[in-house]
């Protein structure tokens, strides 16, 4: 499919999803919101594809921000539709999907730009990176989940600081926070995610799709984690990928799991 602000890209198992509007340093507009969506529900559906690795392009930003212009004049009532919507169709729905996502932070993640890397699984940042959440210079909040994952991932108080400061911290201090999962140099970014998703890519896709729903449960309002981790694990024996991975266990042998 031909995309107008994204770029997407099939190799080996891993699909990977490019934001592609260099000139805004890959703003998010109402446009590529959309064509995100479209991308990874293709790749969702792509029983080939494994891991999909969300980036930007070139070396200055994975994604800036969110396209002010867009909205600057939304009264209260487009405000609420922009953030509903932005979360159903894209935030949300990566956080959710049953395929592994990697972010490959490649410049400036600020704004929509972190929330759309901390929707991911984990991330991996270059080390000319740099992350924050200034909506509180505009007065907004985030309103893509910010609030949210931010807390998750580095906790209440250091969330609290940065939103609150409208800071930007670097790679090194987000990889100290929990923020990033590694550090990589410009040119080795891509690389270091194509081996984790390799990694990824020798291990059965539908455990890897349970482990995502019963770690994701733990962060949904009430839900209980453990009561879902106990329903994903049974399932698991129900499934030709579990046959596979004991029998070549028991055989000393390498898994080829079907998927099923």
């Amino acid at each position: 499919m031909k995309y107008n602000t994204i770029l997407s890209d099939y190799r080996d198992g891993i699909t990977t999803i490019t934001i592609n509007r260099p000139t805004k340093l890959n703003a998010l507009n109402s446009a590529t919101l959309l064509e995100l969506h479209t991308a990874f529900t293709t790749a969702e559906s792509d029983f080939d594809t494994k891991v999909i690795i969300i980036t930007g392009s070139g070396e200055k930003a994975f994604v800036a921000g969110a396209d002010i212009s867009e909205f600057a004049n939304y009264d209260e009532d487009q405000a609420f539709e922009l953030s509903k919507k932005g979360q159903h169709l894209v935030f949300d729905f990566i956080a959710n999907l049953s395929t592994p996502v990697i972010a490959a932070v490649n410049g400036f993640a600020l704004g929509g730009g972190l929330e759309l890397a901390m929707a991911a699984h984990f991330r991996v940042a270059s080390t000319n990176a740099r992350m924050g959440l200034p909506e509180v210079s505009l007065g907004l909040i985030p309103g893509y989940g910010g609030t949210q994952r931010l807390a998750q991932l580095v906790g209440k108080g250091r969330a609290m600081e940065l939103i609150m400061t409208a800071s930007m911290i670097d790679a090194e201090k987000a990889l100290a926070y929990g923020l990033v999962n590694y550090v990589e140099p410009q040119e080795e970014l891509l690389l270091k995610c194509i081996a984790l998703a390799d990694k990824i890519k020798a291990n059965s896709p539908l455990a890897i799709s349970a482990a995502i729903k019963a770690i994701n449960a733990n962060y949904s309002d009430g839900v209980n984690g453990y009561k879902v981790e106990i329903s994903e694990f049974a399932n698991c024996f129900g499934t030709g990928d579990f046959k596979e991975g004991t029998t070549a266990f028991l055989e000393k042998r390498k898994a080829k799991f079907p998927g099923k």
